[in-house]
């Protein structure tokens, strides 16, 4: 970040420890946005959006722009583009507007649909089977080796990368292990991540199959739905949009799941009686345990970058142009306005409403492939560890320092008890 400014109310590291109090406190003072610096691994600044009105209307806002938002961060902030990935990382649809938001998307969308979705039931059910039957215990990570690899191992599937890509894969899962870092992609790992991006685009190229990469290098190099996209090449894909879809489809694409499992089995070890009514009635109970995990610790808490092409007014308080508005939706999800009593985790309230993944053109694709995800992860950890429980009772959960994102750094359980004279007994 660049030199402090006057009036941005600078927020310590212990924020994230419990960031709720502070959105509270936002939330309920005048004005509908707040000049804020999140200190951390990740530092981040700008107009803090917090009261859930306000972040719906901020998320579709003309006003508030998403072109090329990484560089003209980098530019205010007095940075230089040197050496590293550059716009082969950021050429998505996430840091566009349309016309050019609604090309991208138009080339990935199919592979998301509600029919297609389903159809990886047995996919999720098998790569949740392997994980657990590798899981060695008693005691184990469930953020390193199952909350991070399975969305991984799925996003895989979606690009063609599964077969005939191993050393690929190999490497491109330790570069999102969650083992160290922030949160983030580093710029060390953004580097190697296109090495392997790149990769992995020319095996599809040299091996093409029924799959989204595929599907994507073929908009890049027979030039399909040219004319609809309303740029120089029509609907065709650049190279380093290709490149940055890739790399976004993996990093959005496990993040946000990662932390929604996560936080998810955290619910569950700590509320007896949500677990044992999910227990007791799954088919009923896991879809709305779910909206509630999403409500309630919103996995991705603020949205990605936005700016301020003009003079924008939000509840009352107007941002001037050039500055970065950040939309948070872990405190939308409990402004007490729209949910009651929203700090007490709740599966049978209502959840109608909550902006999780997001509003508008840029609401998230991914949703149903997510919780379909969360839904079979958190029947097969009930169904076969009834007796998991925190391998340190009573131990402060230890959360990303990343403002962007809600979830665990480490989970550490006990997956069974431990027998007097039986394995893992001292």
């Amino acid at each position: 970040m660049g030199v402090e400014r006057a009036g941005f109310e600078e927020v310590p590291v212990s924020f994230f420890d419990d960031p709720h109090p502070d959105y509270r406190r936002w939330r309920e003072r005048a004005g509908g946005a707040h000049p804020v610096r999140i200190l951390g691994e990740a530092p981040l600044e700008g107009w803090v959006v917090t009261g859930h009105a306000d972040c719906r209307a901020a998320l579709t806002d003309p006003g508030l722009s998403k072109n090329a938002a990484t560089e003209v961060f980098d530019r205010r902030d007095g940075s230089e583009e040197g050496p590293g990935p550059g716009r082969a990382l950021t050429a998505h649809m996430l840091n566009s507007d349309p016309p050019a938001h609604t090309r991208l998307r138009r080339l990935v969308r199919q592979a998301f649909t509600a029919r297609r979705v389903a159809a990886l039931r047995p996919v999720i059910e098998g790569h949740v089977g392997r994980l657990l039957d590798e899981l060695e215990g008693p005691v184990v990570d469930l953020v390193r080796d199952f909350a991070v690899p399975l969305p991984l191992a799925v996003v895989f599937d979606l690009l063609g990368a599964s077969e005939g890509a191993g050393e690929i894969l190999k490497a491109w899962a330790a570069t999102l292990s969650g083992e160290e870092g922030d949160g983030e992609v580093s710029v060390d790992t953004a580097e190697a991540l296109v090495g392997h991006i790149r990769a992995l685009i020319d095996h599809k190229r040299a091996h093409p199959g029924d799959d989204l990469l595929t599907a994507l290098i073929a908009a890049r190099d027979e030039g399909e739905g040219e004319g609809e996209g309303g740029g120089d090449d029509g609907g065709r894909l650049s190279e380093e949009e290709i490149t940055s879809m890739g790399f976004l489809l993996v990093a959005a694409g496990h993040q946000t799941t990662a932390n929604l499992i996560s936080n998810g089995v955290h619910v569950l070890l700590t509320h007896p009686r949500e677990r044992a009514a999910l227990r007791a009635d799954p088919a009923a109970r896991t879809g709305p345990f779910i909206e509630e995990v999403l409500r309630h610790e919103s996995p991705f808490s603020i949205a990605t970058m936005r700016y301020a092409v003009q003079p924008v007014t939000i509840g009352g308080t107007t941002v001037p142009a050039g500055e970065f508005v950040q939309v948070s939706m872990l405190s939308a999800n409990r402004d007490p306005a729209v949910f009651a009593d929203p700090d007490r985790f709740d599966s049978s309230r209502p959840t109608a409403g909550h902006l999780a993944f997001g509003h508008g053109v840029h609401h998230c694709l991914g949703a149903p492939l997510a919780r379909l995800q969360a839904e079979i992860a958190f029947g097969a950890l009930l169904s076969r560890y009834p007796e998991m429980r925190p391998a340190v009772p009573g131990a402060r959960p230890l959360w990303w320092r990343n403002p962007r994102h809600r979830g665990l750094r480490t989970l550490p359980v006990l997956l069974r008890p431990v027998r007097p004279g039986g394995p893992g007994a001292r």
